[in-house]
């Protein structure tokens, strides 16, 4: 059987994520930051805020000897909404980045031997299209900027594992469907977490370091 863990798996892409893999018959281990949020059937919770240097290394000693085929780093917020040049919000900046960039890379650097143990091997970083610097049109600045830094972790993460065989990339789901996303999104997660899955179910090694489209399609830096 294989095993997958999913950070921020009590909502939107991260619990739809969590659903198919458990569907599909793998080991799904979702991390939450409350006990009290609801995962589907089957899967696995583990409480770890991301930006707890603590927790995750509770989690890490909790998976010690656990071979994960898959760690999709998916824990991410937007901040706070609305934020443009003369508006900036540093607090809620500075958050952003604490979750979308320096939690990926704790929980990343606390599980890489948990997934160098594995069959698959593959590190999946939830990054966005808005933080491609080549389409950067200038909205969602705060939100944009932590995901071309994700962008760049994933870039270093795969060149310093390339050793231990470890496939590392950045994914974007595309416009979906979330409290995220918003209701008028195009993409139903469904779709989106589907459109993902099949994207890492085709890695190969030569894909290490690469930004891909849930659709599979290269996206500029």
């Amino acid at each position: 059987m294989s095993t997958i863990l999913v950070s921020g798996a009590g909502r939107g892409l991260g619990l739809e994520l969590a659903r198919q893999y458990a569907a599909d018959g793998w080991r799904v281990i979702g991390t939450v930051r409350d006990t009290k949020a609801k995962l589907p059937s089957g899967v696995e919770p583990q409480v770890a805020d991301v930006t707890e240097r603590k927790q995750i290394a509770a989690l890490a000693k909790a998976l010690e000897g656990t071979a994960l085929d898959v760690l999709f780093c998916n824990a991410g917020i937007i901040g706070k909404r609305g934020m443009a040049l003369g508006s900036f919000d540093y607090a809620s900046w500075e958050e952003v980045l604490r979750v979308n960039v320096l939690g990926a890379a704790a929980l990343a650097e606390a599980l890489v031997d948990n997934v160098a143990a594995s069959k698959l091997k593959v590190i999946a970083m939830m990054s966005s299209r808005l933080g491609s610097i080549t389409e950067a049109s200038g909205i969602t600045v705060p939100y944009a900027t932590s995901k071309a830094a994700l962008n760049m972790l994933v870039k270093g993460l795969a060149a310093n594992l390339q050793a231990k065989g470890v496939v590392v990339v950045a994914l974007s789901p595309g416009w979906a469907r979330t409290d995220m996303g918003g209701a008028g999104a195009p993409l139903a997660p469904e779709t989106s977490v589907a459109g993902l899955r099949q994207v890492i179910a085709g890695l190969k090694p030569a894909d290490s370091g690469k930004f891909l489209s849930y659709d599979g399609t290269p996206i500029p830096w």
